[in-house]
C-alpha cells in the first residue's frame, strides 16, 4: 500500500494526515498548535510541523508529500537562506496605505485586475513588500528572495539550502500579486515596483509535479477545494480564521472592483474567490462577550427569531478585506429594550456573519459563476445554528461535509495524483455529508445590506 502525506500548515495549528493513495483512507494523523499574532517567525511553523509529524507517527514510510498553507505570508530570505524577519501573515493589515499607493502606480484597480487578477489589499503580499520598503530598507537591504509560507515548509522539508531551490504552485503564486494566472508568469515589474529591486522567487510547479518525494503544494483554499473534491457548480464556503467563498472556473478572472481575486486552482484551472477577515472570530467573540461556550451561543442564536426582531450585527471587528475596509469597526444596528438579550445578540452574530458570506456568492454569480450548492467547512461550519441558518440566509441548498482536516486532505490528494503520473486527481470516497434546506429570508440580508455601511473606522 502506498502512503501519501498532506500537510495543512494554517494561521492557528499545523495538521499532518497520511492516507492510502488508491483510496484516500485515513492511516494515521497529528497535529500541533501555532502562536498567535499577525507576525510569526518561520521557525515556529518549522517547529509545529515537525511536531505534528511526530504525532502522526512519520513520514519514513510515506512515499510522496504535499504541503498546503496559509496564503500570502511574506517570508523574506537572506542569500544563505537565512530568514531576514519575521513573516507578516494574510490578516495583518499594517499594508493597507501601500495598497492604496500601488493601485494607483499602476494606473488604477482595472490596470491590476488585468496584470494579476486581483486588486491590491492588505493581505496579498506585493502590499506587504512595499510596506517593508517603506519602514524596514535595511531589511530589504538584506531580502535576496523572497517566498510563501508553503514554499518556505516544502523546501524546508526537502533539505534545501540553495535559493535556487525554492518552489511553489500556481494557486500560492496567484496570491502573491506579481505572477499572473492568465499568462502563468511572474511580473519582476511589478514586484520591483513594490520592493525597489528584483529578487529571487520560487519556480512555479505544474499542479501534478513531483520533486523527489514532494508534490507541488497548494494554498489552503486551493488545498481544501480539493479535499473535499469540489465539482462545477459548487460554491465552497469556509469559515475559519478568515471566511472564504470560492469556485472552479476554467477561465482566469479579472474583477476591477477588487472584490473577487482572480486566483489558480491546485488542478490547472482558476479559482475565483473572495475573502472576508472576520469569520469564525465573530462568533469566538461573541461567546465570550456573552459569557457562553458555542454550543451554547448556537442555542441560544436558534432560540430568537430570523432578523433577530431588526437587531444587525456588521461583522468588522478586525477591519475588512471585502469590502475594502481595513480601518473599519464592527456595528450593531437596531438596539432596543426588547433586542437587549443574548439570544438576539447571538442570532444577529451569527446572521451577520452569514450575510457578509452571502455576499461573497453574489459576487461570484456576478462573475457568471453558477451556483447549484454551497459546500460549508471550516470550524465554524459545526456549530448547529450557523449550518441551519446558511440555506436560509444564502438562498440555496447547502451541503456540510463531514468534519475533516480538508486543506490537508487535498495536499494528500494532490500528493498521490503527483505519485501516480495520472492526468487528473484520484477519485477517492466522497466524505460523509448532511444536506440542509430551510426557506430563504431575504428580508435578513435586505436589512444587513441598508446598514453594512454605516461603519465607524478605528
Amino acid at each position: 500500500m502506498a502512503l501519501v502525506a498532506g500537510v495543512d500548515s494554517s494561521t492557528q495549528s499545523c495538521k499532518v494526515v497520511v492516507r492510502d493513495a488508491d483510496t484516500g483512507a485515513l492511516v494515521r494523523q497529528g497535529r500541533a498548535a501555532h502562536p498567535t499574532g499577525t507576525e510569526v517567525h518561520p521557525s515556529e511553523w518549522w517547529d509545529a510541523l515537525q511536531t505534528a509529524i511526530a504525532d502522526a507517527g512519520g513520514l519514513d514510510d510515506v512515499d510522496a508529500v504535499s504541503v498546503g498553507a496559509q496564503q500570502h505570508g511574506m517570508v523574506t530570505l537572506d542569500a544563505a537562506g537565512e530568514v531576514v524577519r519575521p513573516a507578516l501573515l494574510w490578516n495583518d493589515t499594517r499594508s493597507a496605505a501601500a495598497a492604496a499607493d500601488l493601485t494607483t502606480e499602476l494606473g488604477g484597480p482595472d490596470k491590476w485586475a488585468e496584470a494579476i487578477g486581483s486588486v491590491p489589499v492588505a493581505s496579498l503580499t506585493v502590499t506587504k513588500l512595499r510596506w517593508l520598503a517603506k519602514h524596514e530598507p535595511e531589511s530589504v537591504a538584506r531580502t535576496a528572495a523572497v517566498c510563501l509560507p508553503h514554499d518556505w515548509l516544502t523546501w524546508k522539508l526537502s533539505g534545501g539550502t540553495s535559493l535556487d531551490a525554492l518552489t511553489t504552485d500556481r494557486s500560492d503564486a496567484s496570491g502573491t500579486g506579481y505572477w499572473s494566472p492568465s499568462t502563468e508568469d511572474y511580473r519582476p515589474d511589478l514586484l520591483e515596483l513594490a520592493l525597489g529591486k528584483v529578487v529571487a522567487l520560487p519556480r512555479v510547479l505544474g499542479p501534478a509535479e513531483l520533486i523527489g518525494r514532494f508534490g507541488a503544494g497548494a494554498g489552503d483554499n486551493a488545498a481544501a477545494g480539493l479535499g473535499v473534491q469540489a465539482q462545477p457548480g459548487d460554491v465552497v464556503v469556509s469559515i475559519g480564521t478568515s471566511g472564504t467563498a470560492f469556485a472552479r472556473s476554467p477561465h482566469p478572472v479579472a474583477d476591477g472592483t477588487g472584490i473577487v481575486n482572480g486566483f489558480a486552482d491546485a488542478e490547472g484551472g482558476h479559482l475565483p474567490l473572495v475573502c472576508t477577515l472576520n469569520a469564525s472570530r465573530v462568533l469566538d467573540a461573541t461567546s465570550a462577550m456573552l459569557r457562553v461556550d458555542l454550543a451554547e451561543l448556537s442555542d441560544l442564536a436558534l432560540s430568537a427569531p430570523a432578523g433577530a426582531d431588526g437587531l444587525v450585527f456588521v461583522p468588522y471587528l478586525e477591519g475588512e478585506r471585502t469590502p475594502n475596509k481595513p480601518d473599519s469597526t464592527g456595528a450593531l444596528h437596531g438596539l432596543r429594550l426588547d433586542t437587549m438579550t443574548s439570544a438576539h445578540m447571538a442570532r444577529a452574530a451569527v446572521e451577520g456573519l452569514l450575510c457578509s458570506l452571502a455576499d461573497a456568492i453574489d459576487a461570484l454569480v456576478a462573475l457568471g459563476l453558477p451556483v447549484s450548492r454551497v459546500l460549508l467547512i471550516g470550524g465554524a461550519a459545526r456549530m448547529p445554528a450557523v449550518q441551519r441558518l446558511a440555506p436560509a440566509v444564502f438562498g440555496c441548498p447547502v451541503v456540510v461535509p463531514s468534519p475533516s482536516e480538508y486543506v490537508a486532505d487535498g495536499a494528500a490528494r494532490q500528493a498521490a495524483w503527483a505519485l501516480s503520473g495520472a492526468d487528473a486527481p484520484p477519485l477517492w470516497s466522497e466524505l460523509a455529508s448532511t444536506s440542509v434546506e430551510a426557506e430563504p429570508t431575504p428580508w435578513v440580508r435586505d436589512r444587513y445590506a441598508s446598514v453594512r455601511e454605516l461603519t465607524a473606522t478605528r
